[in-house]
């Protein structure tokens, strides 16, 4: 949110040091010139008064009447820098060096970020070096320390350039407002970004921020953007939203009014909090705070939600009296009872005690991007990414390289589903106003790792209606949760983002039997995805459903662990309904003798009734019998035909 921003460079321009000779220095001025003295004095008081054309023009004075006198060199620099003139900056500081580089320690430091900044790398590291032989605050040496790492990595990467082709999204996205923080459905079908607006009835700042939402049309080209109903309004700053995949949930920052309230039934946590909004056909929700322990007494902002639906990554900061005093990236995810866990602070590969922003957890859940100025870069904040390694720890902050990142601040990067194109916010020379939106060609050793999404439809097997179901899905190898989503309940439709592997479909909605299923999702084929369709039977006598996700070992009646997650749900089912009783009936194919192939689906239909038992369905409500290979619903003559065959079905009685 920009006002974070306004916070952030106030914190910079005071750990600077601004008006640090507006005194004069122990042990007196580094001049007896009583009429230099007096003209640095006449400056110094301008300046109190934020007088700044004043001041200028007496320390410019003082500077003239005695060629050695330090002071209003210093004080020189510091107004060039203030107004963006970083050669005269550098200039007035070099002076002040050569008169005594001892006078004022901390000139050289100044000096070393503006050569930094200039891309004047040697001798940056020149003057980062010999201030750190003189400095011993912890604070302004590790700032030297860092300076020194950004010389490193900058002069040789500048030399290294990656491939950067950055491209307007054109006019029916931007504006001559800035626009900024996009997010996008896995499909690429719509974006929603935040753009800054004029509002002179907001006191103080005569501004807000707002979303608009832009969607494809059928050649590709974004639509004309439109403001977000409902989500937006007039008192509050809405903005730096992460979409789910399938577009239905926004969660987003929103910013409290100046007297820390946030009006009417929204209650805050602090001065920015989380807020979550759900879309039901094309209408979205009334926000709703996602309260502690998500949001604290200090800011949350810049969300990004996992494609699992339950996990999001976000920034949390604190304001101190410097400024802002910590910006870290922190997760949390949601448990099966809706509550959200304690948030976690990301560890140090990813985190540092300086600035980390505009995080981005890629639909692959394995690649992370996000902005820092801690680690080396070119300065100020640069675009990183990391990948998450085997034991779940986040991997080194990788910088994407230049021309993306430069010695200006880059963030609000976002990667689509796809991995090969990646959006941000910039001010170049040719946009359409301040910050626009561009995007650009990812390079191959950026992306992440390569996914599909999967696209269905939940419906009534009866009367074809749509259903609201909960939507899940199981990676087999693991039995862990790999991601869900509601379906819509006015069109039934979901959609979710997966990488290749093997993955349980489960999908359970009060009143029905739940759908079971498994697929085998390939590798990079998001433009081809996967398209499901998901008929739930009603809870009414003689509904079956078959238990696709039920397994065992070969010729065996030992139920897999794999076959875990697809248990509890027949478990939940008869807990939520407790009239409910059912056959659990298991089916083989034709391979082998008849009269073993009856006795071995009778003991694994039972196996499945006595885990039912042992979580603590009464007995009378379950049944189990075997048919063996009496009943096929597929041919026996094909692999496929004959797994079709091997099941175990839930009939209810």
């Amino acid at each position: 949110m920009w006002q974070v921003e306004v916070l952030r460079m106030l914190g910079l321009l005071l750990a600077t040091g601004c008006s640090l000779l507006v005194t004069a220095q122990p042990g007196g001025y580094s001049t007896q010139d009583k009429g230099a003295i007096k003209r640095y004095e006449s400056g110094s008081e301008c300046m109190r008064l934020q007088k700044w054309e004043c001041a200028e023009s007496e320390f410019t004075k003082a500077a003239e009447t005695d060629p050695s006198f330090v002071e209003p060199r210093i004080m020189l620099a510091e107004i060039a820098q203030r107004k963006g003139k970083d050669d005269v900056a550098m200039m007035r500081y070099r002076e002040a060096i050569a008169i005594n580089p001892r006078f004022f320690p901390v000139a050289q430091l100044h000096l070393a970020d503006l050569e930094f900044k200039a891309g004047q790398y040697a001798a940056a590291e020149k003057n980062y070096t010999e201030y750190m032989k003189q400095e011993e605050e912890p604070q302004r040496k590790a700032r030297a320390k860092l300076g020194l790492r950004n010389c490193e990595f900058a002069a040789k990467a500048i030399h290294q350039p990656v491939p950067f082709e950055p491209k307007n999204l054109g006019p029916n996205v931007n504006s001559a407002d800035p626009e900024y923080y996009p997010c996008i459905t896995a499909d690429d079908g719509t974006l929603i970004y935040t753009r800054r607006v004029k509002a002179p009835e907001i006191p103080v700042y005569g501004m807000q921020e707002d979303f608009y939402v832009s969607r494809r049309d059928l050649e590709g080209k974004w639509k004309a953007s439109i403001p977000l109903p409902i989500v937006n309004t007039r008192a509050f700053n809405e903005g730096a939203g992460t979409l789910s995949p399938d577009g239905r949930f926004l969660i987003f920052t929103k910013c409290a009014l100046e007297d820390g309230s946030y009006g009417g039934a929204l209650s805050g946590e602090g001065s920015c909090d989380l807020f979550i909004s759900r879309r039901i056909g094309d209408r979205w929700g009334v926000p709703q705070n996602l309260g502690a322990p998500v949001n604290s007494s200090h800011w949350e902002t810049q969300p990004s939600m996992a494609s699992d639906g339950r996990t999001i990554y976000y920034i949390r900061g604190s304001v101190a009296r410097d400024g802002i005093k910590s910006m870290d990236i922190w997760t949390t995810t949601m448990g099966d009872d809706g509550s959200w866990s304690k948030p976690a602070k990301l560890g140090e590969t990813i985190n540092t005690p300086h600035q980390e922003e505009s995080v981005q957890i890629h639909p692959d859940g394995q690649t992370l991007y996000f902005s820092s100025n801690g680690h080396p870069g070119f300065g100020g904040l640069d675009i990183f990414m990391s990948r998450k390694q085997p034991d779940g720890t986040w991997g080194p902050a990788l910088n994407l390289g230049y021309p993306i990142n430069t010695s200006a601040d880059e963030n609000s990067i976002l990667v689509d589903a796809s991995g090969r194109i990646a959006y941000f916010a910039s001010d170049r020379a040719g946009g359409l106003g301040d910050l626009d939106l561009y995007s650009f060609e990812l390079y191959k050793e950026a992306r992440p790792l390569p996914i599909t999404y999967i696209k269905g439809s939940v419906f009534d097997a009866g009367t074809k209606a749509p259903v609201e179901a909960d939507v899940q899905l199981y990676d087999l190898k693991t039995g862990e949760l790999a991601t869900g989503a509601y379906s819509d309940p006015k069109t039934g439709e979901f959609l979710v983002c997966l990488p290749s592997g093997q993955y349980a479909l489960n999908a359970s909605a009060e009143g029905y039997l739940f759908f079971s299923e498994n697929y085998d999702v390939a590798a990079s084929t998001m433009d081809k995805p996967v398209t499901l369709e998901v008929p739930l039977s009603p809870l009414t006598v003689g509904s079956t459903i078959a238990l696709r996700n039920i397994f065992f070992n070969t010729a065996s009646y030992e139920l897999l662990p794999t076959s875990n997650a697809e248990l509890d749900k027949l478990v939940k089912l008869l807990q939520a309904n407790q009239a409910l009783r059912i056959e659990l009936g298991g089916h083989t194919d034709n391979v082998g003798a008849d009269a073993a192939n009856l006795t071995l689906s009778d003991q694994r239909a039972q196996a499945v009734r006595d885990f039912v038992v042992a979580k603590g369905i009464d007995g009378t409500r379950v049944t189990a019998k075997g048919y063996g290979e009496t009943k096929p619903v597929a041919t026996n003559d094909t692999e496929e035909g004959r797994a079709q065959n091997r099941r175990t079905e839930v009939t209810v009685l």
